[in-house]
């Protein structure tokens, strides 16, 4: 392994155009929070999506938590969350002392099954919202969840902090919800090293959201404070980072996209491999390529990851589902259908993992990461 290139699951890339915002804000000296960089930041990335609002903030999680104050979400209220996602997605239900309930995966996109969703509210009709996530850039059933939403007066969230760029019926992700959360953390389709956004067509939340975000200061001389607030306010050279990382969103994705084509078509003779589907009804980001392994193969995810790291070659397990965390193991689970003896959430995970997604990946680093998988079958 020595002297072997390292091959990254997905690291940051810049494309020399954020050192221009940067340098701005250093002359015009505004490098605290605030400033012509965030602004403007928020409009062109409410503009790309096609929605009128847009607060940044200092992480998608701060953005998810704030969706969910502005959701009216209280101690004691039930709120529905997908299970297979990253724990960011749920955590901000418990900073509101809130229940959450998880909802199993479907397999035709691995996201919230509208099925499953439709039973939970069957049990808990007074359920105050609905966080859906979009997995690895690849959209849920958003029309069909926004439905039940509407039809249970439940706040829609939508967890788009994985699938910026990802189109679903001819509308980005991001915007099918009341509200919608983007990620700009460093592994992410575009980066601003960290970072989040909250969006909507609710002037006044975006408006309450800021607010709370620079700790909820009354517009006083003094400092006064009514309500508890947050430092959740994206930074101007951060923001600025971002606008030079918007202007490739779309060659990024592109070369995502590629790239998960790539694997298709390595892998497409090899009986136990199975990529991560995709919704027909949209557009992916592919942010992240996945396979699964089919059961009864002789080979597990933790050979192929294993193999991989010997070869200097980063991968990932697939996100362990939340309803078997420690954390959230005394909260209810919803599911209608089982894979595999299991839940179909518990069942991707058990049998996929991540592979390397870099867009800095060459034609030759690809080809070295399926050879070595191919080897192994």
């Amino acid at each position: 392994m020595t002297g072997t290139k390292r091959i990254y699951l997905s690291s940051p890339t810049l494309n020399g155009k954020e050192i221009g915002y940067i340098e701005e804000a250093f002359r015009e000296n505004w490098i605290a929070p605030l400033g012509k960089n965030v602004d403007e930041f928020e409009k062109e990335l409410a503009a790309y999506v096609g929605i009128n609002y847009a607060a940044a903030l200092c992480a998608g999680t701060a953005a998810l938590h704030l969706a969910v104050k502005l959701a009216g979400v209280t101690p004691g209220d039930i709120v529905f969350s997908s299970s297979l996602t990253f724990a960011a997605t749920c955590n901000p239900i418990l900073y509101e002392k809130a229940k959450p309930v998880f909802i199993d995966a479907e397999p035709d996109t691995w996201n919230m099954s509208p099925e499953a969703l439709h039973e939970a509210f069957q049990k808990y009709p007074q359920a105050k919202a609905v966080i859906v996530a979009n997995l690895y850039g690849t959209p849920a059933k958003l029309d069909e969840i926004s439905r039940i939403c509407d039809e249970y007066g439940a706040v829609m969230i939508e967890d788009a902090a994985e699938s910026l760029g990802s189109v679903y019926r001819g509308k980005q992700t991001g915007i099918y919800g009341k509200y919608g959360v983007f990620s700009f953390n460093g592994n992410k389709i575009i980066t601003t090293s960290g970072g989040g956004m909250l969006v909507s067509n609710d002037e006044e939340g975006i408006k309450k959201a800021r607010f709370w975000s620079t700790q909820s200061r009354e517009p006083m001389r003094h400092y006064e404070h009514k309500e508890v607030g947050y430092n959740y306010r994206m930074s101007n050279i951060v923001a600025g980072i971002g606008r030079g990382q918007l202007q490739s969103l779309e060659e990024y994705k592109r070369k995502k996209q590629k790239i998960y084509n790539s694997y298709c078509k390595a892998f497409e003779k090899i009986e136990e491999i199975r990529m991560n589907p995709l919704n027909p009804g949209g557009e992916a980001n592919n942010w992240l390529s996945c396979i699964t392994l089919e059961k009864g193969s002789c080979i597990r995810p933790e050979d192929v990851m294993e193999k991989l790291e010997s070869e200097n070659i980063e991968s990932r397990p697939i996100w362990k589902p939340m309803n078997l965390q420690p954390l959230y193991r005394e909260c209810d689970f919803i599911q209608v259908e089982s894979r595999n003896g299991v839940s179909v959430g518990e069942d991707i995970f058990n049998r996929g993992l991540c592979l390397p997604s870099d867009i800095k990946n060459t034609e030759d680093d690809m080809e070295r990461i399926e050879e070595i998988i191919q080897e192994m079958f």
